[in-house]
């Protein structure tokens, strides 16, 4: 279902044990400005998940959505990958 323009990540579930809330987190390589080491930077998000699909290791893709509640602002659109 699309709903306008917003924004959607891939990532990783990291975390599942609340109810209908993930934590997904995504991980960039950025060039450091005065050495040039490419180093790893994380983002975390909590996500909507209604019907408790998406486990620990999964690959998701989340979209931005409106405030749910005090640290959530992303829902879950789907599964892209299992874990083993």
């Amino acid at each position: 279902m699309e709903r306008g323009l917003r924004r959607k990540r891939s990532g990783v579930v990291i975390s599942d044990k609340m109810d209908k809330t993930i934590t997904v987190e995504f991980t960039k390589l950025i060039k450091h400005k005065t050495y040039g080491k490419f180093v790893k930077q994380r983002t975390r998000y909590k996500a909507h998940d209604e019907k408790n699909e998406a486990k620990m290791g999964d690959q998701v893709e989340i979209q931005e959505a409106r405030p749910l509640s005090k640290t959530k602002r992303w829902r879950l659109l789907e599964v892209v990958k299992k874990q083993k």
